[in-house]
């Protein structure tokens, strides 16, 4: 019987075990899209206990502690933070299977050298060896990057963010750059007026642009989309139910967005064929310059409308959609490629059934012009876990080049995260391993090996032409 979580953990054959202690292991980190809050960067945070970097912001953790029966006080609320912590540990043990009870003891060996099995028992001494910890100068959170090998972060920013944080990170000479993705969803969103005209007014005041027809309201995103190339963003992401491709004519653009903008509410179809021209307007601007767009494809948001009414949106109500997603897509891509106006893309699908039309996408728009141009997107959010990533890699092997794929990233907002890379590569690491046992690859562990560290790293890195400043320093931790 092995040892739970050990070296060896997720790797069944000395193959496995040889391919990522040797090649994936110390690989370095690319984690090219997370919601990490750049202000907490900039100002190189401290955090006060582990519960403020382990819980604050974790609708993962908060979904698992609803489920066990834990009040919401203990989730969002505004219970002291050691007895939120007491809550998780005691749903810990219940997340066995879950992908959360491994998350959950990697952090905790990998950031405080911790082996312990957290549970009520253990949950003071935890909490206080790791608040101790979390005190030093080798916990703050530039230091907390550096220890997990990390030399690139892409954060996601609205188009309105003014990226005071990522430039104060620039000008402090902080070796791991950590650049913006344009997120700009909410310029789509029409379906309430008010909250667009809002909006609309914060995208003035940002870009100083009187925004009074819909051309002036393409020139202030423009103008931004410009601003955010300025600051070394060279990704776009868009976090959509599905695809929109509808029909339009710019006369009808036109005219729903007068009547939005003059606080008029708009059909659904109106709604689409917006949405479609914006998603044109915005892949053509990334083709122009170069960049990189993703999207991620459906999820269907905040379901649980009174939780949304207290808490807000991102607070854990959300699950997998089920829309139809390959018509509207190849239509979409197919758009971009028709002008010659296609740039690299990466589609990422939240339910499992559309992982063969994923696939089987990226090959109708991958012409040559590089390497890998469309890309599938690593498992992501309700899939990023062993079920999920075997699935995406083997239908990926199966009907593209999985040798060829950019590999794993976080979505995360936490800054104790960062072993998914990790997990993902031992999962990785054992599918290689296990058919080269089994005499389905060839036994040549330095070209496998390659390959390996190619998915991990060097892959994406190509792939998003990053120029990366040298590996930083070793974090040495200061014994308590």
């Amino acid at each position: 019987m092995k040892n739970f979580l050990d070296e060896n953990f997720l790797l069944h054959s000395k193959t496995a075990q040889r391919l990522y202690h040797e090649f994936a292991k110390d690989m370095p980190i690319i984690d090219y899209h997370c919601h990490l809050p750049p202000q907490q960067i900039a100002d190189d945070v401290k955090f006060e206990n582990l519960t403020q970097i382990w819980l604050y912001g974790d609708h993962y953790k908060w979904r698992a502690m609803r489920f066990n029966g834990v009040d919401e006080k203990y989730c969002t609320g505004d219970a002291p933070d050691l007895e939120k912590f007491k809550k998780w540990a005691e749903t810990v043990p219940y997340t066995v299977r879950n992908p959360l009870y491994h998350w959950t003891h990697l952090e905790l060996q990998r950031y405080f050298d911790i082996h312990d099995i957290l549970n009520p028992d253990t949950a003071r001494k935890i909490y206080d060896d790791c608040t101790a910890k979390l005190q030093t100068p080798e916990f703050t959170v530039r230091n907390l990057l550096r220890r997990m090998n990390v030399r690139l972060i892409c954060t996601t920013d609205d188009p309105i963010d003014s990226l005071e944080h990522h430039k104060s990170i620039k000008e402090d000479g902080f070796e791991i750059p950590i650049l913006p993705a344009f997120r700009p969803d909410n310029a789509m969103n029409i379906a309430d007026p008010q909250k667009f005209n809002v909006y609309t007014k914060k995208l003035e005041a940002v870009s100083g642009i009187t925004i009074s027809s819909f051309d002036d309201f393409l020139y202030a995103l423009q103008n931004r989309h410009d601003f955010f190339a300025s600051m070394g963003c060279n990704v776009s992401d868009h976090g959509l139910e599905e695809i929109y491709a509808d029909d339009f004519t710019g006369s009808e653009i036109d005219a729903i967005f007068n009547k939005v903008h003059g606080g008029k509410f708009v059909s659904e179809a109106e709604q689409r064929k917006f949405k479609s021209a914006m998603l044109i307007h915005f892949a053509e601007w990334d083709w122009e310059k170069g960049w990189v767009q993703q999207f991620h494809l459906g999820a269907l948001r905040n379901n649980n409308s009174r939780m949304k009414e207290s808490l807000g949106v991102d607070t854990g109500w959300d699950s997998m959609g089920d829309w139809h997603q390959a018509k509207p897509l190849a239509s979409f891509l197919d758009k971009l490629d028709s002008n010659n106006k296609l740039a690299k893309t990466v589609i990422y699908n939240l339910n499992p059934a559309d992982n063969e039309v994923f696939a089987t996408m990226m090959g109708n728009f991958s012409d040559g012009s590089s390497v890998g141009k469309i890309q599938w997107g690593s498992g992501w959010w309700f899939l990023d876990q062993k079920d999920g990533m075997v699935k995406q890699m083997n239908a990926l092997s199966n009907m593209g080049l999985i040798s060829r794929f950019i590999g794993m990233l976080t979505d995360s907002r936490s800054f104790l995260s960062f072993p998914r890379h990790e997990y993902f590569r031992r999962i990785l690491c054992e599918l290689f391993g296990d058919e080269i046992e089994k005499g389905e690859l060839p036994n040549d562990v330095n070209w496998i090996g390659k390959i390996i560290q190619d998915i991990c790293f060097n892959n994406n890195k190509n792939y998003f032409n990053w120029q990366l400043a040298q590996q930083p320093a070793k974090v040495k931790v200061t014994s308590l």
